[in-house]
C-alpha cells in the first residue's frame, strides 16, 4: 500500500535500469535498532542501493516516536534521518497486535510494560497476561509500515502484515522482539525460522521489498 503526498517538481538521482552492478542511490536506514539493521541489510543486499546506517555517517539521532500510529512514527523517523543525512532515508515502525489484548500493544510494542523491560521481559509479561487465553483465541499478527523520505520532504509509505498466533512459551533462538512467542501458521515460532525463511514471509520483509521495488521503478 502506498500513500503519497503531492510532489514538488524536483528530481532524485536516477536509478540505472536492468540491475546496474554498482550502487547508484544512497539509502540511509533510519534506525538505531541492531536487529532491524540486520534484517534490512539482508532484505536490501541485492538492490542497487548504497545502504548505510547512522553510524556509517556519524549521525547520532534519537527520534521521539509520539505519532498516532505506525505510519506517523515511521514518517517522523524517515524525515528526521533524511534531513540529518541529506539523502534518502528508510524507516519502519512495527509492532505485534494481539486479538485478546484488544489489538495491542501495536505501535507501543517496543514500550510494552514500561521502560525498564527488555525484549525478554516484554515477552514474559505478554505470556503472563495471556496465560488463561485458550488456543482458539490467541490470534496475533505483526504489522510494519515502512516510510521512505527525501531531504526535500517527500514521503512514500508501504505496509506489510504477518498473521499468526501467540504461543504458550518461548521457542527458538533466532530473531528478536516477540519472535520467540509468535507462532507462524506452520506452528513454528518466528525465532525458529532461519533468516531467509523469516525474510520471505515477515511483515518487514513485505514492506521493505515493496519500498525497494518502488524506488527501482520510480527513482
Amino acid at each position: 500500500m502506498t500513500r503519497t503526498t503531492p510532489r514538488p517538481r524536483t528530481t532524485t538521482t536516477a536509478i540505472e535500469p536492468q540491475g546496474a552492478p554498482s550502487p547508484v542511490t544512497r539509502l540511509l536506514l533510519a534506525t538505531n535498532n541492531p536487529g532491524k539493521v540486520r534484517e534490512m541489510r539482508r532484505l536490501l543486499a541485492r538492490e542497487p542501493f548504497e545502504v548505510v546506517t547512522p553510524a556509517d555517517l556519524g549521525i547520532s539521532l534519537d527520534v521521539v516516536e509520539d505519532g498516532d500510529g505506525y505510519a506517523e512514527n515511521a514518517t517522523l523517523k524517515a524525515h528526521a534521518f533524511a534531513e540529518a543525512g541529506q539523502c534518502i532515508a528508510l524507516a519502519d515502525d512495527s509492532g505485534i497486535e494481539v486479538d485478546a489484548l484488544g489489538g495491542g500493544p501495536g505501535p507501543l510494542s517496543a514500550r510494552y510494560g514500561g521502560p525498564g523491560l527488555d525484549d525478554a521481559g516484554r515477552t514474559d509479561l505478554m505470556l503472563r497476561e495471556m496465560r488463561d487465553v485458550p488456543d482458539g483465541e490467541r490470534g496475533a499478527r505483526y504489522r510494519a509500515v515502512v516510510a521512505v523520505a527525501w531531504p526535500d520532504g517527500r514521503i512514500e509509505r508501504f505496509q506489510g502484515t504477518w498473521e499468526g498466533s501467540l504461543g504458550h512459551e518461548t521457542r527458538g533462538a533466532n530473531g528478536f522482539g516477540y519472535d520467540p512467542i509468535f507462532r507462524t501458521r506452520g506452528g513454528r515460532s518466528a525465532a525458529d525460522l532461519t533468516a531467509e525463511e523469516k525474510d520471505a514471509v515477515s511483515h518487514r520483509g513485505q514492506a521493505v521489498r515493496a519500498a525497494a521495488r518502488w524506488l527501482r521503478e520510480n527513482g
